[in-house]
């Protein structure tokens, strides 16, 4: 899929990447689904499905973050207070444990296509001159800067449990 470069075009990769995400994220059993079995974001850590889904949802929360302090008129701390973009490895691990304590996986997935909606409906918010017209962070776009860290993901994570599904016996069957 080519670099989105207008509110349509950002909206339909944030669209579809999660949709073909949810087609594998209904694959995994939910038996498994807090197994520690899948390479982690750090080097030579692992986590679970679960562990994926709460990195998923830290990186949008972090978009709305982003964007609630904009409205407020504070300070933003890229990518978040306390971590520097060559720690994402550790924000990943903060991620983690911020979700640890759900136990259900159910509830992690509604919890994700709730947090998915927040974020579109943030992007629905803006113009496309507002996503695209100038640089919002250092050298990069509202837009892009979104898709980093919500379209990009998503295909990332689908692609990790699409991996670990096939090792687990699973035919791989996306959306």
């Amino acid at each position: 899929m080519a670099v989105p470069t207008d509110k349509a075009a950002l909206l339909a990769a944030m669209r579809d990447e999660y949709r073909r995400l949810r087609a594998v994220l209904a694959r995994v059993p939910p038996e498994r689904a807090f197994a520690q079995e899948l390479d982690g974001h750090a080097k030579g850590s692992r986590m679970s499905a679960a562990d994926l889904l709460a990195y998923l949802l830290g990186w949008q929360a972090l978009v709305l973050k982003w964007h609630r302090l904009e409205r407020e008129g504070a300070a933003i701390d890229f990518p978040d207070a306390g971590y520097r973009w060559n720690q994402l490895g550790l924000l990943a691990q903060k991620f983690y444990r911020d979700y640890r304590e759900i136990g259900d996986w159910a509830r992690l997935c509604a919890m994700l296509d709730d947090s998915q909606r927040q974020v579109e409906a943030l992007v629905e918010g803006f113009s496309d001159q507002a996503l695209y017209g100038r640089p919002w962070y250092d050298k990069w776009t509202r837009g892009r800067m979104i898709q980093f860290n919500t379209a990009s993901p998503c295909r990332n994570a689908r692609g990790r449990l699409a991996a670990w599904l096939k090792t687990q016996g699973q035919v791989r069957a996306e959306g």
